[in-house]
């Protein structure tokens, strides 16, 4: 009988272990559970975020083209308005040099000029 009641204590205490494990087994799992939701939460979040961080940089880059875009056209455009400013400028001084050329020689021709009149009026001072 002794037998009997000690089995009959160890099945009902198995019992009591395997209901007690079963009850910690569920609420362990619902607690790893409501991690794993979490977890999946927070990566959709986080991948929104990323998602959302890198349009915005996408976004910003294509401004930013179309600044740098605008401004070497500007950039171009007075490029091209100093070469012709070079341009006429280095017309201008051809033609002041051309100018200046003109005087010189003609003030040359002058002297040259003077000094055949001197050189005569030496030769007919000599004779």
């Amino acid at each position: 009988m002794k037998e009997i009641l000690t089995k009959a204590i160890k099945k009902v205490t198995l019992e009591l272990i395997y209901e007690v494990v079963d009850e910690r087994t569920k609420s362990i799992l619902e607690v790893v559970n409501e991690i794993r939701r979490r977890q999946e939460e927070d990566f959709r979040y986080l991948n929104n975020k990323i998602d959302t961080q890198v349009g915005q940089l996408r976004q910003e880059m294509g401004q930013l083209r179309q600044e740098m875009g605008r401004e070497i056209g500007q950039l171009r455009q007075e490029i091209g308005q100093l070469r012709q400013e070079i341009t006429q400028l280095n017309q201008k001084i051809d033609t002041q040099i051309a100018q200046l050329n003109q005087k010189i020689d003609s003030q040359i021709a002058q002297l040259n000029q003077r000094i055949d009149t001197v050189i005569q009026l030496l030769i007919d001072l000599k004779k």
